[in-house]
């Protein structure tokens, strides 16, 4: 199915399009798989996530002109990533990079580009059959450390961590994961599977999504 794409400066979806943008992203979080392997913890340990005791973060940066992400990079995960930009599959669900690609991480195209004004959202898996994946340890990120996506127009968005959520399955909230936290914004979300692997519906329980809001921006 065609995909909107958002304008060159990355305006929010609105009314029956963003409605229709919550409803594909919480049926991604429904129905999200993932398969690990044998010796991997199936959660990925997501023990640390959750919102940490408060500190001072650095203020907003106003949003940047709009431009598709082509890196992210997370110093505090030893992390650096293509992005590819994607749409939904045939259900409705956000498609994630395929399991030949573990490393690599998926943008919604008919989102926000990141930097841009609204909530842009990131996916990737957390492991593989075989190894960890390129989110394995996304439920360990802090408040305050920084996400940076290297833009097609080779500027970097700079994003703070704010918060870090293990949303369950059966209790995914998508207007609270996928809209803006402060509608005058650029924000990220970068999301994957977490909580317990149930084996025989070879599904995770939970999403482990960090929320991030744009504090810089610079030249590649």
């Amino acid at each position: 199915m065609s995909e909107p794409r958002a304008s060159g400066h990355g305006r929010l979806l609105t009314g029956l399009a963003w409605a229709a943008l919550l409803l594909a992203l919480w049926l991604w979080g429904r129905e999200a798989t993932e398969v690990p392997m044998g010796s991997w913890p199936a959660t990925g340990d997501v023990a640390a996530a959750g919102r940490p005791p408060a500190r001072e973060l650095p203020p907003p940066l106003a949003p940047l002109p709009g431009a598709e992400p082509e890196r992210l990079a997370i110093l505090a995960m030893g992390l650096r990533a293509p992005v590819e930009a994607h749409g939904l599959t045939p259900q409705g669900a956000v498609e994630p990079p395929p399991y030949d690609r573990p490393d690599a991480v998926a943008w919604y195209r008919g989102g926000p580009q990141p930097g841009s004004l609204g909530a842009a959202v990131l996916v990737g898996h957390v492991d593989t059959e075989r190894a960890p994946a390129v989110f394995a340890e996304l439920g360990k990120l802090k408040r305050g450390e920084t996400v940076t996506v290297t833009r097609v127009d080779g500027s970097t968005a700079d994003f703070t961590v704010e918060d870090v959520t293990v949303f369950a399955k059966d209790r995914f909230d998508a207007a609270r994961v996928y809209g803006p936290h402060d509608t005058g914004r650029a924000e990220l979300r970068l999301i994957t599977c977490g909580g317990d692997y149930d084996r025989a519906r070879r599904e995770y329980s939970a999403n482990v999504v960090v929320s991030a809001y744009l504090t810089g921006s610079g030249r590649a």
